[in-house]
């Protein structure tokens, strides 16, 4: 069975970092697409930044110059580094990522989310 499972979230405040880290594990032939969404209380679901497997990288506007996403495959580990964060960023962060599963195909996972708090 295939899992993702995220860690890093933590409290800090305005202007600070956070390291998120995503790491897939179980019986999958590839990893395709990665990305990290997040949720704040009352709000949908959002897009924070995407990464293919060749490494091609997208993000939400909101984060742009200030998130970065990487990835390493021989880790199968996927990365957000967050600064100069803003209490606008405050949500549970998930790890989602689309994998190559024997006897299935190509499927969609998700982690069970870690939360950012930041403070002003």
């Amino acid at each position: 069975q295939v899992q993702l499972v995220e860690s890093g979230g933590g409290l800090v405040q305005a202007g600070g970092s956070l390291r998120l880290s995503c790491v897939a594990s179980g019986r999958f032939f590839s990893i395709n697409r990665m990305g990290w969404y997040r949720q704040a209380p009352g709000k949908q679901r959002e897009l924070v930044a995407i990464i293919t497997n060749t490494g091609n990288t997208n993000y939400a506007d909101s984060v742009k110059g200030r998130f970065t996403i990487s990835r390493d495959n021989a880790k199968n580990t996927m990365y957000l580094q967050m600064n100069s964060l803003k209490p606008e960023d405050t949500a549970a962060y998930y790890c989602n990522a689309l994998i190559s599963v024997p006897s299935i195909g190509s499927q969609d996972y998700w982690g069970q989310g870690t939360q950012v708090t930041v403070s002003s």
